[in-house]
């Protein structure tokens, strides 16, 4: 059994996660981690989010969560995580990083991180969306610079960062088969008189409210025909799933970065 960490194990991706784990017959919880300020610290994870007694506490200590682990799944915050995952690789734990909103200092120094273990990095674990990934390769590829690019996603009013890391990475996508930098050409909402479009701009569009599990669409907008890509998230299960099958596959492979398209092996 793969002895199996989560941190932000109290928050609605953890909980999904441990509660798979729980089913699982090749992942075992070894630990689970929260922060500081979390009311439920010291009691039994599996009693918190009600699947029955686990025999793991919650805990702020990511040194004792982490002993005897073989992987860390991570979906805490981004201020939180880097100091989770430099615990976990100065004991050469593998890693799953499902958390967001990194800056690209963040970025790099978690991408220094993998070179001293294996580390799944995915802003989306779904199956679906790392195919839509793909497919944006070839649809971008086919189209070319003739159709405008607009992508439009959506989650619940909770979510703290924007736009979403999955639409960042469709942008990024996008921009790096048309040989465009995505920091020179893309836009974050527009309002007022911007003026006409120009014809290297990806647009990123952001939406907030109610459960919206996740959405997004990328539409390619040409003269006369508009073709539209769409991913809709039901449930959250899908990514957690994801997780776990990243969790399973990255402990066997050697130190570096590696995304959910290696591990699903549709790179």
């Amino acid at each position: 059994m793969t002895k199996t960490v989560v941190s932000g194990a109290a928050g609605r991706m953890g909980r999904c996660i441990i509660t798979l784990i729980q089913e699982s017959k090749n992942l075992e919880l070894n630990g689970a981690i929260e922060s500081r300020s979390c009311k439920r610290l010291g009691d039994d994870i599996g009693e918190i989010i009600g699947i029955g007694k686990s025999g793991v506490p919650l805990t702020s200590s990511i040194d004792a969560a982490l002993e005897g682990a073989d992987v860390l799944i991570d979906f805490s915050h981004a201020e939180s995580s880097l100091d989770i995952l430099r615990a976990a690789a100065g004991r050469g734990i593998a890693c799953v990083v499902g958390t967001t909103g990194f800056s690209r200092e963040e970025t790099e120094k978690i991408q220094a991180l993998a070179e001293k273990v294996p580390c799944v990095f995915a802003p989306n674990m779904s199956v679906g969306v790392n195919l839509l990934f793909k497919l944006l390769k070839d649809v971008s590829t086919v189209l070319g610079n003739d159709y405008d690019v607009e992508i439009v996603e959506a989650h619940h009013r909770m979510k703290k960062d924007a736009p979403s890391g999955t639409a960042l990475k469709m942008a990024q996508v996008v921009a790096d088969t048309l040989g465009r930098n995505l920091e020179d050409v893309g836009v974050y909402g527009r309002k007022g008189l911007i003026g006409e479009r120009s014809g290297k701009e990806i647009g990123i569009q952001t939406v907030r409210g109610g459960d919206i599990v996740g959405e997004h669409t990328v539409m390619f907008c040409g003269l006369g025909e508009r073709v539209e890509i769409t991913h809709r998230a039901s449930s959250r299960d899908t990514f957690a799933r994801g997780a776990l099958k990243a969790a399973a596959w990255v402990v066997s492979q050697d130190p570096g970065l590696y995304t959910m398209q290696n591990v699903l092996g549709i790179v």
